[in-house]
């Protein structure tokens, strides 16, 4: 088995004109997302993100805001999970709920140091 990382990268749902009962609508498909693997005991942790963070830069250290303050496209967040291979990864991140707004997920294996 190797883990991988799920990184969502997509619009922020401030910014996307979503109801109150639209909103609600989307958590709900997340957390039947996040069951699912968890019943499939491939879930192995994750969390969303903020829109807006802080940058370190270079050798003299600047600070600076991320991109994703002044970009459309942002990382919401990530799920890691642990699956037989990089096709049962991509095949669990089919799931994804954000598709229909525009999202994508990048897959990447975890790197092993041993």
């Amino acid at each position: 088995m190797k883990e991988y990382m799920m990184v969502f990268l997509g619009a922020d749902y401030g910014n996307a004109g979503l109801s109150p009962e639209q909103m609600q609508e989307r958590m709900g498909k997340w957390f039947a997302w996040g069951d699912k693997m968890t019943k499939a005991g491939i879930l192995k942790g994750g969390e969303a993100l903020t829109p807006v963070g802080k940058r370190i830069v270079g050798a003299k250290r600047l600070v600076t805001d991320s991109p994703s303050a002044e970009s459309k496209e942002l990382i919401g967040g990530y799920y890691t999970i642990k699956v037989e291979s990089m096709d049962k990864a991509l095949e669990v991140a089919q799931d994804y709920p954000d598709f229909d707004l525009g999202g994508t997920v990048e897959v990447r294996e975890i790197m092993v140091f041993s």
